[in-house]
């Protein structure tokens, strides 16, 4: 599939990173709670609750992710549900499905790629302050 973007000039091939992955959650694993992690995290299976102060997150096609998220860079080439705030990037590979709340000040979305909720395209506060800008629902789920 072609790696064109409608909303980046020059190269349109899906970036890949370059750092060592120094975390990893399988497919068949399910986590739930709190993480944060140093260096790049790909994960394969399902997460659900929350991601603050980290690195690159890379959501592969097997991937499930709903909650709140605050990491440098996404790379989602699986599904992610909530309340996401990205400090560098944000890329959505054809595989990829977003829904929720962004805040990002770069956003590649690939053709094929699916962002569906609200996003702002600037640069996040500063990291010692991260409140989410988007409303907080208590009594909404995450998910139907």
């Amino acid at each position: 599939m072609s790696g064109k973007s409608i909303f980046t000039k020059g190269d349109s091939k899906p970036s890949t990173t370059h750092e060592e992955i120094s975390a990893f959650l399988g497919k068949e694993s399910l986590f739930e709670g709190k993480m944060t992690f140093q260096g790049v995290f790909r994960l394969e299976g399902k997460f659900e609750g929350e991601i603050f102060d980290s690195g690159t997150l890379i959501v592969a096609e097997s991937a499930i992710v709903k909650g709140k998220i605050g990491v440098n860079t996404i790379i989602i080439s699986g599904q992610v549900e909530g309340e996401v705030q990205v400090h560098e990037k944000t890329e959505i590979h054809s595989t990829g499905q977003f829904h929720g709340n962004l805040l990002t000040p770069t956003l590649i979305v690939n053709e094929g790629g699916v962002l569906e909720g609200h996003c702002q395209m600037k640069s996040p506060p500063d990291r010692e302050e991260r409140p989410l800008p988007f409303p907080h629902k208590e009594d909404q789920p995450l998910s139907a």
